[in-house]
C-alpha cells in the first residue's frame, strides 16, 4: 500500500469514528518565488499553491498540499517532466506539559510523472534518480520557539544513493501586535550522496527572516528574504532547453500571499 492510500484510509477511519471531533480546512495561495530550505523550486517564477488538512481532535493530522510551475526537474536533473508538486502528510501532535509540545509525522513529497534519472530523459545519469521522496520528521516546540528534525527514507530529491538525508530546522515566531509577526529561521541540509565527492557540495546551511500580517477573514500575507551558502557550483545547472546557467539558491525576498477558510 502506497503513502497516499494509508493517509487516504487514516482520515476516513478517523472521521466514520468521530466526525464531530474532527476539522477540515483548507487554502490556497500564491508566491513570487517558491522556496525549499532555501533553494528555488521554480527559477525565482511564482507558484499558485493550495492544500487541504484534517484534524482530529485526538492529536491526529493528514493533509495534501501542491504547488504549481515546478522548473527545477527539468533544469536541474535534466528530466522531460515534472511539472508540479503534491506532498501527502499525516502525523500525530500533542503537547508534553504547559509550553510544549511535540509533532511526529511523515510526508512524501510528489513530482507527478517526473523521469529523473531515466535513461531516456536527457539527464539520465548514475548519479540521479526519480525525484519522489520520503521522509519521517519530528518536532519540538516551547513557547515560541521550535526544533524540527526531516530525515530521508530512500533517495532524496533525485539524488542516487541519498538515503538518509537530513534537515534541522530551527526557527521561533514573535508576535509583534496588531496582526504582525517575525519567523527568524535557520536550517542545515545534508546529503550523504555517495557520488564522489558530492555530498560535500550538496550540503549547505539556508535562513531566512519573514514578515507575516494577518489581515483577518482568512488572509495573511509575508515578506521574506532567504538566503544560503550553498556552493555555487553544485548548484548551478545550465537550461536544459538552452539560455544561461541559473544558481537555485541565490538569496532573495518572497512575497506571498494565502487564505485559509
Amino acid at each position: 500500500m502506497n503513502m497516499k492510500s494509508k493517509i487516504a484510509l487514516a482520515v476516513l477511519a478517523l472521521t466514520a469514528g468521530s466526525a464531530a471531533m474532527a476539522d477540515l480546512s483548507y487554502n490556497i495561495g500564491a508566491v513570487s518565488d517558491y522556496r525549499v530550505r532555501g533553494i528555488t523550486q521554480t527559477a525565482n517564477q511564482p507558484s499558485i499553491q493550495g492544500g487541504i488538512d484534517y484534524s482530529h481532535a485526538s492529536g491526529f493530522y493528514a493533509g495534501a498540499w501542491a504547488a504549481s510551475n515546478l522548473k527545477w526537474i527539468k533544469e536541474f536533473n535534466g528530466a522531460t517532466k515534472g511539472d508540479y508538486e503534491v506532498d501527502l502528510y499525516g502525523g500525530y501532535k500533542s503537547e508534553i506539559m504547559p509550553g510544549l509540545s511535540y509533532d511526529v509525522g511523515a510526508i512524501t513529497y510528489q513530482y507527478p510523472g517526473n523521469d529523473s534519472g531515466d535513461a531516456a530523459s536527457p539527464g539520465g545519469s548514475t548519479s540521479l534518480t526519480n525525484a519522489t521522496t520520503y521522509e519521517i520528521y519530528g518536532a519540538l516546540t516551547y513557547k515560541i520557539v521550535t526544533l524540527k528534525y526531516n530525515q530521508s527514507v530512500g533517495d532524496f530529491l533525485g539524488v542516487r544513493d541519498s538515503n538518509g538525508s537530513r534537515y534541522w530546522d530551527l526557527s521561533a515566531n514573535f508576535d509583534l501586535g496588531s496582526g504582525y509577526a517575525l519567523v527568524p529561521h535557520v536550517g542545515r541540509q545534508t546529503i550523504p550522496a555517495n557520488i564522489g565527492n558530492a555530498s560535500d557540495n550538496a550540503s549547505y546551511t539556508d535562513y531566512a527572516l519573514t514578515l507575516t500580517k494577518d489581515f483577518g477573514g482568512g488572509v495573511t500575507g509575508s515578506l521574506a528574504y532567504v538566503a544560503t551558502n550553498a556552493d555555487e557550483a553544485f548548484y548551478t545547472q545550465s537550461v536544459s532547453n538552452g539560455g544561461d546557467a541559473r544558481f537555485l539558491a541565490k538569496n532573495g525576498v518572497v512575497v506571498g500571499v494565502k487564505y485559509s477558510f
